[in-house]
C-alpha cells in the first residue's frame, strides 16, 4: 500500500515537473518570437503617438504614484504586435520588464498597439484582487477607447492612467456601487489560459515526435538556466527615477490578469 502511494506521488511530481519545464520553454519561445522594446522609463512610446506635453504630465503622475504607493505603473505603445494577439504580447512584455516589486508583484502595464487598434491593461499577481478584470475592462471601455476613437491618444492614455490610479487608491466598495462595474458576474475564461494550454499540447507533441525539437528544448532550457542568474541581478528604481542608474522593473510578474479592448 505504501509503495503504491509512493509511486503515485512520484508520478504526480514528475508530471508537475514536466509541465513546469514545458511552460518555461513556452515562455522562452514566446520571448524569442516577440521583438520586445526595452524598458527605458515609465513611458515607452515606441509608436510615437503621445504628445510631448502629455508624456511629461503622465510620467510625473506615474513617478508620484510609485513614490507614494510602491506600485509600478508603466505605459507602453508599440508599432506592431507582429501578428500576435495583444494578451500574450502584453504578458510577455510585463514579464520581460519584471514590473513591480518581486515580493509583491505590484506592477501594472497599460499597453497600446495603434496599428492593430488594440489596448490592454496587464495586472501583476499582487494587484489582481484590487484592479480586477472587470474594472480594467470598464476603464478601457469608458475612459480610453472613446478618446482613441477621436484620435486623442495622449488624452486616452492620461485618462486611463488616472482611472487605474484611482482604482488602486480608492476603496473597492465605492467602485462596486457603480452600475457599469457589474461585469464581475459576466467573466469569461481568460484567452491566455486557452493559449497556454494549446501551446503545452503542441510542445508535448513536438517533444515526442521530433528529435530535433527535443534537442532545441534542452539547449534553450540550458541557456535559460545558465543566464537567469545574471538577468535578474539588476536593482529596482522606484520613486522619481531621477537619482541615476536608469529605470528598471523590480522582479514582479503577471499571470495574465487584466483586460483588453479595441476602438
Amino acid at each position: 500500500m505504501t509503495v503504491g502511494r509512493t509511486s503515485c506521488l512520484l508520478v504526480e511530481g514528475g508530471a508537475r515537473l514536466a509541465v513546469g519545464l514545458i511552460a518555461l520553454l513556452y515562455a522562452a519561445l514566446v520571448a524569442f518570437t516577440f521583438n520586445l522594446p526595452a524598458l527605458t522609463g515609465r513611458v515607452v512610446d515606441q509608436a510615437n503617438i503621445i504628445p510631448a506635453g502629455a508624456r511629461t504630465v503622465i510620467e510625473t503622475k506615474l513617478a508620484e504614484f510609485e513614490a507614494k504607493s510602491g506600485i509600478q505603473l508603466v505605459v507602453a505603445t508599440v508599432t506592431s504586435l507582429e501578428g500576435q494577439e495583444i494578451e500574450p504580447y502584453a504578458n510577455e512584455l510585463f514579464r520581460s520588464w519584471k514590473l513591480g516589486e518581486k515580493t509583491k508583484n505590484n506592477g501594472v502595464l497599460l499597453l497600446v498597439a495603434p496599428n492593430e487598434r488594440r489596448v490592454r491593461v496587464e495586472v501583476g499577481y499582487g494587484l489582481e484582487g484590487t484592479l480586477t478584470d472587470a474594472l480594467a475592462k470598464v476603464i478601457i471601455t469608458n475612459a480610453v477607447a472613446p478618446r482613441f476613437k477621436a484620435g486623442d491618444f495622449g488624452g486616452g492614455i492620461s485618462r486611463g492612467v488616472d482611472d487605474i490610479i484611482t482604482v488602486l487608491t480608492t476603496d473597492a466598495s465605492e467602485w462596486q456601487k457603480r452600475p457599469s462595474l457589474r461585469l464581475d458576474n459576466q467573466q469569461t475564461s481568460d484567452p491566455l489560459s486557452w493559449l497556454l494550454m494549446a501551446g503545452l499540447i503542441a510542445l508535448v507533441t513536438l517533444l515526442i515526435v521530433s528529435p530535433g525539437f527535443r534537442w532545441l528544448f534542452l539547449n534553450v532550457l540550458l541557456n535559460i538556466l545558465l543566464n537567469s542568474g545574471g538577468s535578474r541581478g539588476g536593482g529596482y528604481s522606484s520613486g522619481g527615477g531621477s537619482s541615476g542608474g536608469g529605470f528598471s522593473g523590480g522582479g514582479g510578474s503577471s499571470g495574465g490578469g487584466g483586460a483588453s479592448g479595441s476602438w
